[in-house]
């Protein structure tokens, strides 16, 4: 039987971001608005956290609302404690963000990376891979089908991660296009 969860309030002194989150926190419209909405209904939905000693918890989904709350002087978030491994932080942080509308070709690419690492690491784990060849899913093709991408987008945005920063910038600001900057 699964675990009920329940919703803490936790001050933000024991919250620490994603380490390596590829995303940015960017002003603009989107926040804004989510700025507004906090400020007059407070945070609606909790940030999922995971515990990484006894005082600190790494947050897992959440980290706009959260720099939404600093800048609006409230100390003490609603937050859902999931015991996560790694891998399934990686992914969970990765699902959480890559449903947004403005994503930037290097965050998707960092993103896309990220999640493909924990899926190759978590197939190394016996305990996670089954032994009956039909059901070996190669973690590119997971993630494509996921995405609703092909495998050879997916590729494409993996291989964005290698470039200088100068150009991944150029990137993102559509100076240069996926297929030309791989």
């Amino acid at each position: 039987m699964k675990e009920k969860e329940t919703i803490e309030y936790l001050d933000f002194k024991h919250l620490v971001p994603f380490r390596n989150h590829p995303f940015k926190l960017r002003n603009g419209e989107e926040k804004e608005q989510l700025l507004k909405s906090i400020k007059a209904q407070g945070t609606i939905e909790p940030l999922i956290v995971r515990p990484l000693s006894e005082s600190e918890y790494e947050v897992i989904s959440g980290h706009r609302r959260m720099e939404i709350c600093r800048e609006l002087g409230i100390e003490k978030l609603p937050v859902i404690v999931r015991n996560l491994t790694d891998e399934q932080a990686v992914s969970m942080m990765v699902d959480a963000n890559l449903h947004r509308e403005n994503i930037l070709p290097s965050e998707r690419a960092f993103a896309y990376k990220m999640k493909w690492e924990a899926i190759r690491k978590q197939g190394q784990r016996t305990d996670l891979t089954s032994s009956q060849p039909a059901t070996k899913y190669r973690s590119d093709e997971r993630i494509a089908n996921e995405f609703g991408i092909g495998k050879d987008t997916l590729h494409r945005y993996i291989r964005l991660t290698y470039l200088i920063p100068e150009l991944l910038e150029m990137v993102d600001e559509g100076r240069i296009a996926l297929t030309p900057a791989v």
